[in-house]
């Protein structure tokens, strides 16, 4: 069998290695082209180039993958085995993973766009940890003895047990690949269910390099499934399964509802999503004005190219450094190097894909239209290549009523508006006059304002003079149409 899946990968020497993928749906520990033989290409975001044929799963290719995945929960051994032995394969996975690290993050820097100092440290790095942490926990999930009235004189106990589910379903997005498999995965793989996982159809690489490894771990057949695809054909499967307990997703609130009626309507198996947001982020008069423009630049706003479901979709600043501050940040922005993402000092790489990249440029042509002040960039940027390159974009005066003071770019678009001085009350009820709730921020030196301004943003992740900082020991989810249910923690 390992020798089978060894045989169906596609080699390249790239990044100063030879990195090894395999290109086929993975369905009860074996890789195997899709059930109707399709495939479609994947594109490297850096020059436009496929980097492969992937395999098209098919409805079918859906059930075989759910039934193997049952049969494993009911039948197999993963179901029977001791928990903290399962978090000796989890550990046994992340230590694998860290082993190809430096294999995990060119293929991510290469399919997704990622720069791979970050693809490193940041979408594998954290995926490492998720699984050691969550390891952690296989044996430490436990229910309570429950004192009840009937426990004298009759010698009547009560106590609760936490169970697996049994099959669950994972579909998550293309803007951090691996890092979102394993948010999901690790928790779910920890208490004992076995999975069916679609990747993001642009980018599937780096879940079936998973795949291999979950084998070489030890992990037994069927518990991991890996499915590359479409979301409108597997995804959509996968939401109607009757065999399926739960599915977890990351990606936009419209198909997060859509997911959720599926749901709801197949079997009312349970859901968590995590969907869309448009951050606020305040920046009062009295913060540290070095470090807000070096988190806005590094950080909140242009981190990982805007692609970042936390990313701060929209900046207040207090009107009297309003001017200050958006000339320092044009000042920083000019600095960052645009190019190759396997460059190491580059700073910022090609949009996800094509797609994307076009629906960046409408969305600031939205803004220019409606009368926002753009300040710097909005336009596509070759810097002599020929992929889905995009210049970091600044708007400012930008009003409440605007479609990009509402909407999320997903891109590196810095959206800015300013507030009156010392109106605190003001610039909380426009940060929380917005659908979403997922993220929020405030730089301040003064503790009872940030305090004050932090119980009052309606999200479910405040930053105080900081941003984006995720730890996999923090439970990290929305409010409102941001979705609900918990990663991490």
């Amino acid at each position: 069998m390992i020798h089978a899946f060894l045989l169906a990968q596609v080699t390249k020497e790239i990044n100063n290695m030879t990195v090894k993928m395999p290109y086929q749906c993975f369905i009860n520990g074996r890789f195997e082209d899709a059930g109707d033989g399709k495939s479609y290409d994947t594109i490297n975001p850096t020059d436009g180039s496929a980097i492969c044929k992937v395999s098209y799963a098919s409805v079918e290719d859906v059930d075989r993958a759910v039934a193997a995945a049952k049969e494993s929960f009911e039948n197999g051994p993963w179901g029977k085995m001791n928990p903290r032995d399962r978090g000796s394969l989890l550990y046994k996975l992340a230590d694998l993973m860290e082993e190809h690290q430096e294999e995990l993050a060119t293929i991510e820097s290469i399919d997704s766009g990622a720069v791979y100092t970050l693809a490193l440290k940041t979408h594998v790095g954290m995926s490492i940890q998720t699984f050691r942490y969550f390891a952690g926990w296989c044996d430490k999930i436990q229910g309570k003895t429950i004192p009840i009235n009937q426990a004298r004189p009759n010698r009547n106990l009560t106590f609760t047990r936490k169970e697996p589910l049994g099959v669950c379903a994972i579909v998550i997005p293309w803007n951090y690949p691996l890092m979102m498999l394993a948010w999901k995965s690790a928790a779910c793989l920890a208490a004992g269910n076995t999975l069916v996982l679609k990747p993001a159809q642009v980018t599937p690489l780096t879940a079936l390099k998973f795949a291999e490894l979950s084998v070489k771990a030890g992990i037994p057949k069927g518990v991991i499934n890996i499915l590359p695809g479409s979301g409108g054909m597997v995804g959509q499967r996968l939401s109607d399964h009757p065999d399926i307990r739960k599915l977890g997703f990351t990606g936009s609130t419209p198909i997060g509802k859509q997911i959720m009626k599926s749901c709801a309507i197949s079997n009312l198996k349970k859901v968590s999503l995590e969907l869309g947001g448009k951050s606020p982020l305040i920046i009062f008069s009295d913060c540290d004005m070095d470090k807000a423009v070096r988190m806005v630049r590094d950080i909140s706003v242009f981190f990982n190219k805007g692609e970042n479901c936390i990313a701060a979709g929209r900046l207040f600043v207090e009107e009297s450094i309003h001017d200050e501050f958006i000339s320092r940040v044009v000042e920083e922005i000019k600095k960052m190097k645009i190019g190759d993402p396997l460059d190491r000092s580059t700073d910022h790489g090609p949009q996800n894909h094509k797609a994307h990249l076009d629906k960046l440029l409408e969305y600031c042509e939205a803004g220019v239209k409606e009368g926002a002040m753009l300040v710097y960039g909005g336009r596509q940027n070759l810097c002599g290549w020929v992929g889905f390159f995009m210049e970091p974009t600044v708007f400012t005066d930008v009003e409440d009523h605007m479609f990009i003071a509402k909407e999320e770019s997903f891109g590196p678009v810095m959206v800015v508006s300013k507030f009156k001085t010392g109106d605190v009350d003001g610039v909380l009820q426009r940060a929380n006059d917005t659908e979403y709730g997922l993220a929020s921020g405030v730089f301040t030196r003064d503790i009872n304002k940030a305090m004050y301004v932090s119980e009052r943003l309606e999200a479910g992740t405040v930053f105080v003079n900081t941003y984006n900082k995720t730890d996999v020991a923090s439970p990290f989810g929305g409010f409102k149409q941001s979705g609900f249910g918990k990663d991490l923690g």
